[in-house]
């Protein structure tokens, strides 16, 4: 019955579906978890790595940075997807906010900059020889007028405002561990261990080690009162990636 309704992404099948979306949904499904929590101080964000050759130059572009992506000063996101895709939408975003902060002089409001690149990705869903950009967004941002945020998008143009959400493989699954663990008054510290703890239960991989996960926090700089983002690097993230690894490990123990 699909066949006959998914050539095209702009015709609806009988039960009122359009195919070439739905697609675009499963092809994020099969990508690498990726997994953001708002903090009353901050926003983090984590993510899997599906790139782990040993033969690549962890230090080129594309290879470096595979999920955290910076958009402005004052926000930043997570991808799980088609990273193409991926990068059409980035470039979107940063385009979008240097064009308001050279028209306004100030950074853009979070929602807007999200909404901008919603609206050009419905596009994609509404007009023939066109498809749906198969890439989920999390989008942490800061802004005077609501401060932290959190916010998801997806191939449909839709997006919401989240307390902590999960996108890619696994998803339902990191959804339910957040909805029985997250807090409204968690701070960055418990979100960072609570987003490794998630990832430790949702990858395939039975040990987190630095190459199969990325994490990021936008937080305010204690030393000069900014907002910055910050992607840990291996030698930071090894620590908390290894304290995390042995308390999974006395659970198996305990439950043995």
């Amino acid at each position: 019955m699909a066949r006959r309704y998914d050539s095209r992404t702009t015709i609806f099948s009988p039960e009122g579906r359009l195919y070439q979306v739905e697609y675009a949904m499963e092809a994020i499904s099969n990508a690498g978890a990726a997994i953001g929590v708002l903090a009353t101080d901050g926003v983090v964000l984590g993510a899997e790595k599906r790139i782990t050759s040993k033969l690549l130059d962890t230090n080129a572009v594309g290879v470096r940075r595979e999920k955290m992506y910076k958009l402005d000063d004052h926000v930043a996101c997570a991808v799980a997807g088609i990273t193409a895709d991926a990068n059409i939408l980035i470039n979107r975003c940063r385009l979008a906010a240097q064009q308001y902060r050279f028209q306004y002089q100030e950074p853009i409001p979070v929602e807007q900059l999200v909404r901008a690149v919603c609206d050009s990705k419905q596009g994609y869903t509404q007009f023939g020889g066109l498809r749906p950009f198969g890439v989920s967004l999390l989008y942490a941002g800061w802004d005077e007028e609501r401060q932290f945020q959190l916010y998801e998008s997806d191939p449909s143009g839709n997006y919401g405002g989240w307390k902590a959400t999960a996108i890619g493989a696994g998803h339902q699954g990191a959804t339910n561990l957040l909805k029985q663990d997250y807090k409204d008054d968690i701070t960055l510290e418990a979100a960072v261990k609570l987003v490794i703890q998630i990832l430790s239960k949702t990858m395939d991989s039975t040990t987190l080690t630095p190459d199969k996960v990325e994490l990021s926090t936008l937080a305010h700089n204690p030393a000069t009162g900014l907002v910055e983002h910050r992607i840990f690097e291996a030698e930071e993230l090894k620590p908390l990636l290894d304290a995390v690894n042995a308390e999974t490990q006395k659970e198996k123990e305990s439950e043995a």
